[in-house]
């Protein structure tokens, strides 16, 4: 009896622990549900919907690019994609087959949509081929049966209307590459694109705009069930160039199949009116994907078609630069206007003979007949007198031989040498017939067209550091439309203004005296009247055997042995306004080959409206019926 007490009361305390250790069990769950189901529920509720919702970017509108008359540059236009969607593919081979009677598709392509295929997923479509012209979507979409998987899509993609004269300044676009990837959501978007040279480039942020978002909910294979919010992307800022197209055309019509460039600028204001650089390319190949043979024939192409001459191109700056010496010997006072040197038609100095472009010599020159009739031996003279070291300070003063910072990528230097520089770079010192060259603006001196065009300006300007541009200014979407901004205040080069002023009828008399060397490409408008400077730079050297026997001329030499043409201008001469350089590649004499093409582009600039543009040196675009192009 006594015993079955004993195991009556260890069996209830068993049974007591028991049910209290289940009490304590399912409170504690009970706490743990109230704390998941109330306390936790709206995060839990959050992570539930992301799993259900997904967040898209949608790739927003790329920023149009205008002239300074709002004509468009650049532009966005439906863009027709064929798709594919692998898990509705039977045979996917087949299926390509089928559909390569309709558009190309070779093996590297073919690759690459493999790629992608085992890369994403099923049932996420990749794009075959963009910019489908429309009798290839329609055939597409009448055989839709026979092309399980394949469909049509509707983007945007980049267009250039103004096609290869404006190439060089806008650039292109073309797909992310692998080095551009840095996390930017916006980047990996299928299809996106950034801007690879020009404008494009340089603006790229500011174009891109901001992408906008797409609420889907997804399954728990993450397919796409339905959209459910959709906020649209904001476009890229307006990006609003210098340029006047049709004066850009007009230039570059004139160049014609040379490989050169030509500048216009306003001398105040230093925007750039027109930059050309021939031959070109076309960006909109560039944008739809250029084939490997395209891609050769572009970069094998002596001529440089890809190249933005205007300031990639650095060409010894010949005659051209010898305004530059002649200031710089006015300013310390070697020289003065009426200094004379006589040219026999050459000079010697050490073992050597320099020519001087007559044979038979100019006679008495002074500073201004110097340079009205381009006398080589003149020029020796003032250089050897002067030193390379002034002659480099006023060219960097007047803009070259150093970049100029316009809103382009790429940009040369140039190069304006002195004593120190050739110790440092060819490790000898500066020799006596070298600056005798530089007297004449070749040896070492390089220079670009842009900067030539500025130093034009800077020396028919009143002798202001006027600095180029070609972006007019930003306008975001949305944003109000800016008010004129004020002409920008550039400081004096701190140049003598009757040095100046003995300059600038100097280079009038080159184009309007008989003496000068460019008269006979001279405007006879005398309201449009122009100053300049012609330039012949040999690119090979003339023996002494040569010149015995007869100089060749450029027209029996091969086209890359043959001299640069160049010309630097003004205009009008009464109150100059526009600057321009002209660059020739190999075309031979400056005052036949550049001259002319100067003198047309110089006459077409004041007749767009040269009443309005000598006032406000703004151009007006010709009206509709108007001759004026």
């Amino acid at each position: 009896m006594h015993r079955d007490s004993d195991r009556y009361r260890m069996f209830s305390r068993r049974s007591a622990i028991f049910l209290g250790g289940q009490v304590v069990l399912l409170s504690g769950l009970g706490a743990r549900m109230y704390y998941l189901q109330v306390i936790e529920a709206d995060r839990y509720r959050t992570l539930a919907n992301e799993n259900r919702i997904s967040l898209k970017l949608l790739a927003p509108p790329r920023g149009l690019i205008v002239d300074r008359f709002g004509r468009p540059l650049a532009v966005n236009r439906q863009n027709y994609r064929v798709m594919l969607t692998p898990e509705n593919v039977g045979d996917l081979d087949q299926t390509l087959d089928r559909l390569a009677t309709i558009i190309p598709i070779g093996p590297n392509e073919r690759q690459r949509i493999r790629r992608e295929i085992k890369r994403r997923r099923r049932f996420n479509p990749i794009i075959i081929r963009e910019n489908l012209e429309w009798n290839s979507v329609a055939r597409i979409e009448v055989n839709a049966p026979e092309l399980s998987g394949i469909g049509i899509d509707v983007g945007e993609s980049r267009h250039y209307p103004g096609g290869t004269a404006v190439a060089p300044i806008l650039g292109y676009v073309s797909g992310v590459s692998e080095k551009e990837r840095n996390g930017d959501p916006l980047l990996e978007l299928p299809g996106f694109r950034t801007g690879k040279a020009g404008i494009e480039k340089t603006q790229d942020l500011a174009l891109r705009g901001s992408a906008g978002t797409s609420q889907v909910e997804v399954n728990a294979f993450g397919r796409e069930i339905r959209e459910l919010q959709r906020l649209e992307g904001q476009p890229g800022a307006e990006a609003r160039l210098t340029i006047d197209i049709e004066l850009q055309h007009f230039v570059t019509r004139l160049l014609g199949d040379n490989s050169g460039s030509a500048v216009v600028i306003d001398i105040h204001s230093g925007e750039v009116l027109a930059m050309a650089s021939t031959p070109s390319f076309d960006s909109n190949a560039f944008n739809r994907g250029l084939s490997r043979q395209e891609w050769r024939d572009l970069v094998s192409n002596p001529r440089a078609p890809l190249n933005n001459k205007a300031i990639v191109g650095q060409y010894a700056p010949g005659s051209t630069f010898k305004m530059v010496v002649a200031l710089a010997a006015l300013e310390k006072g070697v020289m003065t206007p009426r200094s004379r040197v006589f040219c026999t038609g050459e000079i010697e100095s050490g073992d050597s003979t320099f020519h001087c472009w007559k044979k038979t010599g100019h006679g008495s020159m002074d500073m201004m007949s110097g340079i009205t009739q381009s006398c080589d031996v003149y020029f020796y003279e003032v250089a050897r007198r002067t030193g390379i070291d002034r002659i480099s300070a006023m060219a960097r003063r007047l803009g070259l031989g150093a970049r100029l910072g316009i809103e382009l990528p790429g940009e040369k230097p140039g190069l304006m040498p002195t004593r120190k520089w050739k110790k440092r770079a060819k490790g000898v010192s500066w020799q006596q017939g070298e600056i005798l060259l530089a007297g004449i603006g070749q040896g070492f001196l390089l220079a670009t067209p842009l900067q030539l065009a500025v130093m034009i300006s800077r020396l028919t300007n009143g002798g202001r550091a006027v600095e180029p541009r070609i972006m007019r200014q930003l306008v975001s979407f949305g944003a109000p439309e800016p008010e004129p901004g004020a002409a920008p205040l550039f400081p004096g080069i701190g140049v003598n203004r009757n040095h100046l002023r003995l300059i600038g009828r100097a280079m009038a008399a080159v184009t309007n005296s008989p003496m000068g060397t460019a008269y006979r490409a001279r405007i006879h408008n005398p309201e449009f009247r122009m100053g300049g400077k012609t330039g012949t730079v040999q690119v090979r050297r003339i023996t002494k055997a040569e010149r015995e026997q007869g100089v060749r001329k450029n027209t029996e030499l091969a086209w890359h042995e043959r001299d640069h043409a160049l010309f630097v201008g003004f205009g009008p001469v009464k109150a100059p306004r526009y600057a321009l350089s002209v660059v020739v590649e190999h075309g031979g004499g400056g005052s036949s080959t550049a001259a002319p093409i100067a003198r047309d582009i110089l006459t077409e600039v004041q007749r767009r409206d040269p009443s309005r543009g000598r006032a406000a040196g703004i151009l007006r675009p010709a009206a509709a019926g108007s001759s004026e192009g």
